[in-house]
């Protein structure tokens, strides 16, 4: 969740806001802002390779500029059905540019996004290469 840039623009739209993030001030900054503006922000601050999303509870789950492969299926298993995904990460044309992450650890392959949501409907799907490379993703999970 960082410090609740996204966060933030759910919660003033009416969502019921959860973030993670693995670092507390960034948590607590975030549920803080959300606070000031007499929103509700729920802020968890976890290491979600040691304890997991807990399964079919989002309607929506947002991940922004964050690459974390092994964190897929469990992202993919938080969603109800019905529910999406809106996902935007560097791509490895970022190189080129010479900004952002450079390693293959935080950079996608083409059309790699797009394939681990294989069997979702895509609503949305493009990547581009300026002025930043990235990857841009909204999916929904079959169901009702």
């Amino acid at each position: 969740m960082g410090r609740g840039r996204h966060a933030l623009v759910l919660a003033r739209h009416g969502f019921e806001t959860y973030g993670v993030d693995v670092n507390l001030d960034a948590v607590h900054d975030a549920v803080t802002a959300a606070a000031r503006e007499e929103l509700i922000v729920r802020g968890w601050c976890a290491d979600l390779t040691a304890f997991p999303l807990p399964a079919a509870m989002f309607d929506l789950v947002v991940v922004t500029r964050y690459l974390q492969r092994d964190l897929w299926l469990s992202m993919r298993g938080a969603v109800r059905p019905g529910g999406c995904v809106i996902c935007e990460t560097f791509t490895v044309r970022q190189r080129a540019l010479g900004t952002g992450p450079t390693s293959a650890d935080h950079l996608l392959e083409p059309g790699e996004l797009r394939s681990s949501f294989r069997g979702w409907d895509v609503l949305f799907s493009e990547e581009v290469s300026a002025p930043e490379a990235v990857a841009r993703l909204v999916a929904r999970k079959p169901g009702p």
